[in-house]
């Protein structure tokens, strides 16, 4: 999978997309091509531990005939992201009314190699580490293969841990713009709040 990142849009390092994951971007869609190249794209929770995301979906999930035949996927996510505007963003002598208006949003893409588990040790292990990164305080009993409220329910599911073996990351939020027109476009989204305040924040802080 591909996706078109100027210069101004680019990560600043590796270090600023995996901090952006951490910072409780964990929800994406999951891509990958079934054997009559037809996408299949889910949308599911992750946790990612260094070069591996881990996951797991319901056995019926369409997604494994997919990946049992390519196993190369894409994990995409996308947040942070506002509608800005035409007039927001006319500058010097432009008229408002002939402002060019844009998408704002944070994209990261994760592409690699998909590990089907189905072992019951190993399911249990990763829901373990799921719930270990989803539930940092407790309060649910741990996942064991042999006992346990929840071992009657692992095979319904099968787990995923994606191998990634490349990242794309974009963050579209004007940096090519003057000082003066990205605060404008700040104020503008603090303003309208809600989601878009997380999007003002990036304006600011891509400066």
């Amino acid at each position: 999978m591909r996706m078109l990142v100027h210069p101004w849009d680019r990560a600043r390092d590796d270090q600023e997309w995996q901090d952006w994951l951490a910072a409780g971007h964990d929800f994406g869609q999951l891509v990958a091509v079934d054997p009559d190249r037809r996408p299949i794209v889910q949308p599911t929770h992750f946790a990612l531990d260094g070069d591996r995301v881990l996951l797991h979906l319901a056995r019926p999930n369409p997604i494994w005939a997919a990946l049992e035949h390519d196993p190369r996927c894409v994990l995409s996510v996308v947040d942070d992201y506002a509608y800005v505007p035409g007039p927001w963003r006319a500058e010097g002598a432009t008229s408002p009314s002939a402002g060019v208006p844009t998408s704002h949003y944070a994209a990261v893409q994760l592409s690699g190699t998909a590990e089907l588990i189905d072992d019951p040790e190993r399911k249990a292990a990763l829901l373990r580490e799921q719930m270990a990164h989803f539930q940092p305080d407790g309060g649910t009993d741990p996942v064991r293969p042999e006992e346990g409220p929840f071992h009657r329910m692992l095979p319904g599911i099968r787990g995923v841990v994606l191998h990634v073996e490349s990242v794309t990351a974009k963050f579209k939020y004007d940096a090519h713009k003057s000082a003066e027109l990205r605060e404008s476009v700040a104020s503008r989204l603090a303003e309208r709040g809600g989601r878009d305040a997380a999007a003002a924040e990036q304006v600011r802080n891509r400066g």
